[in-house]
């Protein structure tokens, strides 16, 4: 249906097969839409739309279902689809890298690449912008500003413009300065010109007052309370079914303090429950349903996990206690913080003000993450669990999430689909695959170039 000339062809050519006698008008007919569908490719339509949902990892054998069969994330994807399929001569994409996992998004960059018509998106992923686009609208100071180029160069070239006016109205300003002194020297004296000039001088240099950005930036800053053990963890046989699928198969590993894992694999691969299955036994993050089949986990000295989970809302709980504020619900993980301590790092992460007394049941999605990290700030884990984090970040908050993790000292796990984040953050690599773990000692640009 995303070809609307070509699924009107074939639904009319439909009707009128179906009927008991034909005309020579329906005959005729029958000729200009085999026309239509033959000029709309309709001839390799299935094909063209098995590749198309191939590659945004809708498998062959959900093809021929009913859409309200598909989960959520499924149907986003076969949407997506829909509006690739067709050669539609613009595209206008808002956030389609969302539920996608890495494999698919490389895919849709590849496919845009190839694109030969105008593209419109919107998204937070930094490295598929860059991959993308050829121009980027800021929306900033109150307007809208095109650059050329991708998400870095406009950074550059905006920073670039920006430092040159503030310049540029520093110098004006130390010279109205000195007008401004000459003035108030020689107003009452003989040099009446040369006062004149120099006020008529002042008026034209009076410096433009620049708009304010409006893009919050938040800081984050992840600190240990005292550093782990040097064995943080270790992992022995872990296997876990799901009735009679096998998600996680006899998988071993050790982890040693500092060492930063991103678990990389496609939607449905095993990632969160292999997550689940190293906090099934630790105290306060062990999900009450969730059980091992086989194996074991063994946490080193001095471990203390901060876990932020794909539901970040279930953390945040404002169901039990939805009065509850954000200031509040915060200092809970620290009573012994002093309230100036909670409200800094409420500000660090844009809860400015008067916002830490909004309840935590009017938070949303975007809001309880930062509230989430809030606690992984207030509470100094040396071990960090993230699943998904970036979900609902703006990419102002990736970017700083991104900085914040290559500084910090502890060890982390991430389970992530952004293609930087595994780039810049990962010292090493758990690759879920046809249903195995692939342990990977090395950053993502090694793996890629072993597996090319």
């Amino acid at each position: 249906m995303g070809n609307k000339p070509l699924w009107a062809a074939l639904e009319e050519r439909d009707r009128i097969y179906e009927k008991t006698e034909m005309t020579d008008e329906d005959g005729m007919r029958l000729g200009e839409l085999e026309g239509v569908i033959g000029d709309e490719d309709g001839y390799t339509a299935e094909a063209d739309a098995a590749v198309l949902l191939d590659g945004l990892d809708i498998k062959e054998d959900l093809h021929e279902r009913k859409m309200g069969e598909l989960q959520g994330g499924q149907k986003v994807r076969v949407l997506l689809a829909q509006a690739l399929f067709g050669h539609p001569e613009a595209l206008l994409l808002d956030e389609p890298t969302n539920y996608l996992d890495l494999d698919s998004i490389h895919w849709l960059q590849d496919f845009l690449l190839k694109y030969d018509g105008t593209l419109i998106v919107i998204s937070h992923d930094r490295h598929f912008l860059n991959s993308v686009t050829t121009h980027t609208a800021d929306i900033d100071y109150q307007t809208i500003i095109t650059y050329t180029g991708g998400y870095d160069d406009m950074v550059l070239a905006k920073t670039q413009i920006r430092s040159r006016l503030e310049s540029e109205n520093a110098q004006r300003e130390k010279k109205i300065a000195q007008l401004n002194e000459f003035i108030a020297r020689f107003a009452a004296g003989t040099r009446s010109s040369q006062v004149t000039s120099r006020r008529k001088e002042v008026e034209r240099l009076q410096t433009n007052e620049l708009a304010r950005s409006n893009i919050q930036r938040p800081f984050i800053k992840f600190d240990q309370n005292r550093p782990s053990g040097k064995h943080v963890l270790e992992i022995n046989g872990l296997t876990k079914f799901y009735g009679d699928l096998k998600v996680l198969d006899a998988f071993s590993a050790n982890v040693l303090r500092g060492e930063k894992i991103c678990l990389m694999g496609r939607n449905g691969a095993g990632k969160t429950t292999t997550i689940k299955s190293l906090l099934a036994n630790y105290p306060g993050l062990a999900e009450a349903t969730f059980t091992l089949d086989a194996g074991s986990v063994f946490w080193g000295h001095e471990a203390q996990v901060g876990y932020f989970p794909q539901d970040v809302g279930s953390t945040i709980d404002a169901a039990s206690e939805p009065n509850l504020t954000v200031a509040e619900w915060l200092h809970r993980w620290n009573p012994a913080a002093h309230i100036e301590d909670i409200r800094g790092i409420l500000g660090q992460m844009l809860f400015s003000g008067e916002e830490g007394g909004k309840p935590i049941k009017a938070l949303s999605g975007g809001e309880q993450a930062r509230l989430a990290f809030c606690k992984l700030i207030l509470t100094k884990p040396n071990i960090l669990i993230f699943d998904e984090p970036t979900n609902h970040l703006d990419l102002e908050s990736i970017n700083a999430l991104n900085i914040a993790l290559q500084r910090y000292e502890g060890t982390v796990l991430l389970v992530t689909h952004d293609h930087d984040l595994i780039d810049e953050v990962a010292t090493r690599l758990w690759v879920f695959q046809d249903g195995r773990i692939e342990d990977f000692q090395g950053p993502y640009e090694e793996w890629k170039g072993k597996h090319n």
